[in-house]
C-alpha cells in the first residue's frame, strides 16, 4: 500500500524532502512569512492562527496516508524553506498529484524547485510504480505554468471555475501531466538543469 511508502526521506544535493513532523512547525512557518508566495494560493503565512490550522491539517492528512506532505529542507543549513505532497492519491490508476508547492522567496530560482520535482517524480515512478503524474496551478500564475511547461509536463486544458481559494476568489486551474512514458525526457532534462544550479 502507498501509505507505507508515499513518504519518506528524499535527499539531493541542494535540499532534502523530509516526511513532515511537528518538529518542522517553527522553522516552517518562519519561512512562511513572505507574502508574495501567496499571491495565488490560500494565505496561510498570514497569521500563526491560519498557519497553526493549515499545518494540523498536514500533519492529519499525512499520517492517515491520504496526502503525502513533505518539507523542503535547505541541505547546507538544515533550515524548513517550503513544502510540497503529493494529494489526490488515485493508487487504483497508478496516478498521483504533485502541489501545494511553496519556497520561501530567497530559494527561488536556485534550483530548489527543479530538485524536488526530480526527487519527487524519481520517487512517484520508481517505488509507488505511478504511470501518471499530475500538477495544477491557478490559470493566471504564469511564474507556476512557465515552470511546469519548462519540466516539460504536457498542458492538458483549463478547468474552469474549478476552486474557491480563500484570499484569491474563484479559480480556473490549469492542469499538466507526466506520464511515465514522459519521464526519461523529464528527467534527463531536470538533470541537465539541476547541474547548471549545482555547476553556478
Amino acid at each position: 500500500m502507498w501509505e507505507d511508502e508515499l513518504t519518506t526521506r528524499l535527499e539531493g544535493q541542494i535540499i532534502v524532502l523530509e516526511p513532515i513532523e511537528a518538529r518542522h512547525e517553527d522553522g516552517l512557518f518562519a519561512a512562511a512569512q513572505h507574502p508574495e508566495i501567496w499571491t495565488w494560493l490560500a494565505p496561510v503565512g498570514e497569521s500563526r492562527e491560519y498557519f497553526s490550522a493549515w499545518f494540523a491539517a498536514s500533519l492529519a492528512e499525512s499520517a492517515a496516508g491520504r496526502e503525502g506532505v513533505f518539507v523542503t529542507i535547505d541541505r547546507a543549513s538544515g533550515q524548513p524553506i517550503g513544502s510540497t505532497r503529493y494529494l489526490n492519491l488515485r493508487e487504483e490508476h497508478r496516478g498521483l498529484e504533485i502541489g501545494w508547492t511553496w519556497l520561501t522567496p530567497s530559494r527561488w530560482r536556485t534550483g530548489a524547485n527543479v530538485e524536488a520535482k526530480l526527487l519527487m517524480l524519481e520517487h512517484a515512478f520508481g517505488a509507488l510504480g505511478c504511470m501518471r503524474v499530475e500538477l495544477k496551478t491557478d490559470a493566471r500564475n504564469e511564474r507556476s505554468r512557465t515552470a511546469m511547461a519548462a519540466l516539460p509536463a504536457q498542458f492538458e486544458g483549463i478547468a474552469r471555475k474549478h476552486m474557491l481559494m480563500p484570499g484569491v476568489g474563484v479559480r480556473d486551474s490549469a492542469y499538466y501531466s507526466v506520464t511515465d512514458e514522459d519521464w526519461p525526457e523529464v528527467r534527463t532534462n531536470l538533470e541537465h538543469r539541476l547541474a547548471a544550479y549545482l555547476a553556478n
